[in-house]
């Protein structure tokens, strides 16, 4: 059986391959420009996470989430580049220090890393959403398409142990006037 993420990536390669490459319109440069900005910020916050926290799987989530980081950012950039975009100022890379090292009024709390991480992961995938749905062109909405897949099925893996943990901020529950008690 199929599922659905493969029939939207097989749909969309069709029509990337067959369609006349029109330039760029501004609303695509933008939302190119801003998500690899997005990313950049992302990893800077992560790279700061990764060191003040001496959790394993703290580090591990935060290591898995910067290879991706990394990864999205070469093919956009590498898209963006190939379309004559200019790329925007970058954040510059955090050296490893020790956990231990960071003063505690500097040092944020695995919670705070980890709702941090949720925010930006969420705000990531709308983005892309948004980015996919405004893009004239198919080999851009694909671009966006696929950051948005891998970013949705890392949200699966962060919520897991945010939830695992009581990390999870839970808004308070909506009982409509009128409703009966149990």
């Amino acid at each position: 059986m199929t599922n659905i993420i493969d029939s939207i990536k097989e749909y969309l390669q069709m029509n990337v391959d067959n369609e006349p490459k029109s330039p760029l319109h501004v609303g695509e440069v933008m939302s190119l420009w801003l998500y690899l900005t997005i990313i950049d910020e992302a990893s800077v916050f992560i790279q700061i996470g990764l060191n003040t926290t001496n959790d394993d799987d703290v580090k591990k989530i935060l290591e898995e989430s910067l290879s991706q980081c990394k990864a999205q950012a070469q093919r956009f950039e590498d898209f963006m580049r190939k379309e004559g975009v200019h790329l925007p100022p970058t954040g510059e890379n955090r050296p490893i220090s020790d956990p231990s090292g960071v003063p505690l009024g500097a040092k944020m709390t695995d919670d705070e890393i980890m709702n941090g991480l949720s925010i930006k992961t969420v705000s990531a995938i709308v983005h892309c959403a948004t980015a996919a749905s405004q893009s004239i062109r198919n080999d851009v909405s694909s671009l966006f398409t696929h950051a948005m897949f891998e970013k949705m099925k890392f949200g699966t893996s962060l919520k897991g142990l945010m939830r695992k943990r009581g990390w999870i901020k839970v808004p308070p529950y909506y009982y409509p006037p009128g409703m009966p008690k149990e």
